[in-house]
């Protein structure tokens, strides 16, 4: 609902905040041990997009990227090359903005559907991205078509906890900010409503 009478988009404007909080505790959940791939990462960017305005729909997930990256490199570094992962994380961070730009569809909607969709898309998009970038950047799979197939055919076990993960923290996030903003600012639109009548 959009507030536009006598001052009301105050309400609007505080629900952004909420967002930012949740943005950030649910994204550095990320540093929390978890199976693999089943992370808040690809449901915060999108709900970054969807609810936060302009520069701060990017940077803030960057920023809590970008942290929490660095705190989880000596732990990725035991898993794999340092150079490795370095290589790689360009093609994460290309996802973390597609996923944003995909959240900024549902801009204005609270529908389940749609946001269901969206989590999905930005799933498989971040999938078929940074499975390319291992490809790319790993001596495991040779640099031919058959090569990336084998990536992405290797990949498929761990996009499961990517899907679900996606779907279980937007519905976390978008679920958590409707009940939050709603019973913080309902006595505000009553006030609303009662000055426009």
């Amino acid at each position: 609902m959009q507030l536009s009478e006598k001052g009301p988009d105050q309400p609007q404007r505080l629900t952004r905040p909420v967002a930012g909080f949740l943005a950030v505790a649910v994204g550095l959940l990320r540093l929390v041990p978890h199976p693999w791939n089943f992370t808040p990462s690809y449901a915060m960017e999108v709900f970054a997009g969807a609810r936060l305005r302009s520069w701060h729909a990017f940077a803030l997930p960057l920023a809590i990227r970008l942290v929490t990256d660095v705190l989880l490199l000596p732990v990725h570094s035991l898993a794999t090359s340092p150079g490795y992962y370095l290589s790689f994380l360009p093609f994460a961070y290309l996802g973390l903005i597609v996923n944003v730009l995909l959240g900024m569809t549902l801009r204005g909607t609270q529908s389940p559907w749609r946001i269901g969709a969206v989590a999905i898309l930005a799933s498989e998009q971040f999938f078929l991205i940074t499975n390319f970038g291992a490809w790319l950047g790993s001596e495991m799979y040779p640099h031919t078509l058959q090569g990336l197939i084998t990536c992405y055919a290797m990949g498929i076990p761990f996009f499961g906890g990517t899907l679900l993960s996606s779907l279980a923290y937007a519905g976390v996030l978008f679920g958590a900010h409707a009940l939050l903003t709603r019973k913080q600012f309902e006595p505000a639109r009553a006030a609303v409503a009662i000055e426009a009548s």
